[in-house]
């Protein structure tokens, strides 16, 4: 098992309440942080799993599942964030020639 950490960003969320945020955590077991900021709500997640799909589906499964009519719209990672950039670096260079 790896930890993997990653954030949900959502949708359905106008503001963090005691009760959105404690049934989150409920739902979640509590390896969470939920955040919002200008305007936008996400979870971080610290999550051991066997691979990184294995923990982001479960955790899309559990937010959404939780009867709280939230919803995710994107997944991100430092990972995913590092190769994109590493990408457009790359496609910059080939442009460039």
């Amino acid at each position: 098992m790896t930890n993997h950490q990653f954030l949900l960003i959502l949708a359905g969320v106008a503001e963090i309440t005691p009760e959105l945020s404690d049934k989150l955590y409920e739902v979640t077991g509590g390896d969470i942080e939920f955040n919002m900021c200008d305007g936008v709500a996400f979870v971080e997640f610290d999550r051991t799993a066997s691979s990184l799909q294995n923990a982001v589906t479960s955790a899309i499964n559990q937010v959404e599942g939780s009867g709280l009519g939230v919803r995710v719209v994107r997944v991100e990672t430092e990972a995913a964030n590092t190769i994109a950039k590493i990408n457009a670096d790359l496609l910059g260079m080939v442009s460039g020639q």
